[in-house]
């Protein structure tokens, strides 16, 4: 039988390479509970404190799915629970010496990684709460970039899709080609937030596949996947509240801050650029389309619209769920695709799927009909596990009893809500 184009010795995985790599799945689930139970009770706190972060979501425009005034303050329970839990935890397992490995990883990139998620939540709450400008917030892009760079998170090499050897970059090449791929990231985080639970789900699949690339030869690096490990926990424990009907949004906070978070995990330790490349390809391919499109109108690319590929699907008739749903299983199988192809395989795979995805874009477009409505697309009822995990942690507080003589007209809790 013939192999896949870009298969062969590089994805040939011996026993004990799998062995070697089972070794190490004890230590990653632990790694995923412990920032999936942070971020689950974090959750439910960033959603009573938005309404004083002025983090409030309202309905009305043209391009919003929603109809209740939600929190987007999703995002800061994430960078929370994934740089608390792991920053505690990688100093702790350096101190037991049970943490795995370092190998080609540098505790400054590791620092880059857990300060830059940081800083990128920062920055994405404050356009959340103040809206900034377009280009305050490719400023904000470009700084966590500099970040990176600065850390020595570095693209120096990068599979050829027509075959030979790896293209190589140094110096300002290396740094040009980097600021590209984590700005480039950021803003395809951000094109994809069009619907509730899609960027956390795509991520989840993402961080996952990046983890157990992470793990094979021909650079096995358990660093890296542990560190994968800590990102898809705090998005698993986040996506209950976030998936249809969220209860809050990832905002700002989030897109930066899982944007920029797999643009530097798929560079350290052994560059898996061509990995993120095929497994993200539906909200890369959705974001270059996009940009095309709009550029061709005499737009600004980063003017809001309802032309991404999920709005095409409600426009079709699916559900916000099965529109969502969907968009994972494309993900999903972009991603096993990616673990039987090599690198100069993936590369190529994605320039075709560049291709097909631009046709069939056209085609949504062009079969489209209707407005894209709420009422076009009804809610369905919500799953009774998700509901179950919703109310758990949703149970109204009993009010403290009044003290005597306090004043009838105190300030009460959650009464503002931030602009949209």
């Amino acid at each position: 039988m013939r192999p896949l184009p870009g298969a062969g010795p590089a994805r040939e995985v011996t026993q004990a390479a799998i062995d070697a790599a089972l070794s190490y799945v004890p230590l990653l689930l632990a790694a995923a509970a412990a920032t999936a139970v942070a971020s689950f009770l974090l959750t439910p706190l960033a959603i009573r404190l938005a309404p004083r972060l002025k983090t409030i979501d309202l309905p009305g425009a043209a391009r919003r799915v929603h109809e209740q005034p939600t929190p987007r303050s999703g995002g800061l329970a994430i960078a929370l629970a994934l740089v608390g839990v792991g920053t505690i935890g990688f100093v702790v397992a350096q101190a037991l010496g049970v943490a795995p490995p370092m190998r080609a990883v540098r505790v400054p990139q590791v620092a880059a990684l857990f300060g830059g998620v940081a800083v990128g939540a920062i920055l994405g709450y404050l356009d959340d709460r103040f809206e900034l400008r377009a280009r305050w917030q490719f400023g904000g892009q470009a700084l966590l970039a500099l970040i990176a760079i600065a850390s020595g998170v570095l693209i120096d090499n990068m599979a050829n899709p027509l075959g030979g050897p790896p293209l190589r970059f140094a110096g300002p090449a290396a740094m040009a080609v980097t600021a590209l791929w984590v700005v480039g990231m950021i803003n395809s985080a951000n094109f994809v937030d069009g619907l509730d639970g899609l960027l956390t789900g795509i991520a989840l699949i993402a961080a996952v596949t990046l983890g157990a690339v992470s793990l094979f030869p021909p650079e096995p690096q358990p660093m890296v996947a542990l560190l994968c490990a800590l990102l898809a926990g705090s998005l698993l424990g986040f996506l209950p509240f976030n998936f249809h009907p969220a209860r809050i949004f990832l905002g700002t906070a989030g897109v930066f801050a899982i944007g920029y978070a797999l643009a530097v995990l798929s560079v350290i330790g052994s560059a898996k650029v061509a990995v993120a490349l095929l497994v993200l390809g539906v909200p890369i391919i959705d974001t270059f389309w996009i940009i095309l499109r709009r550029l061709s109108e005499r737009r600004s690319p980063f003017s809001p619209d309802r032309g991404h590929f999920h709005h095409r699907l409600l426009d079709l008739g699916l559900s916000h769920r099965r529109a969502v749903l969907v968009i994972y299983a494309l993900c999903t199988v972009l991603a096993v695709l990616s673990l039987a192809l090599s690198g100069r395989g993936q590369i190529s795979a994605f320039l075709i799927i560049v291709v097909a995805g631009g046709v069939v874009l056209y085609v949504l477009t062009r079969r489209a009909e209707g407005s894209l409505e709420r009422r076009n697309y009804p809610d369905e009822p919500e799953p009774e596990l998700l509901s179950g995990l919703r109310e758990m942690v949703d149970r109204p507080e009993p009010d403290p009893p009044e003290p005597a003589g306090s004043p009838a007209d105190r300030d009460k809790p959650g009464g503002e809500q931030g602009r949209p």
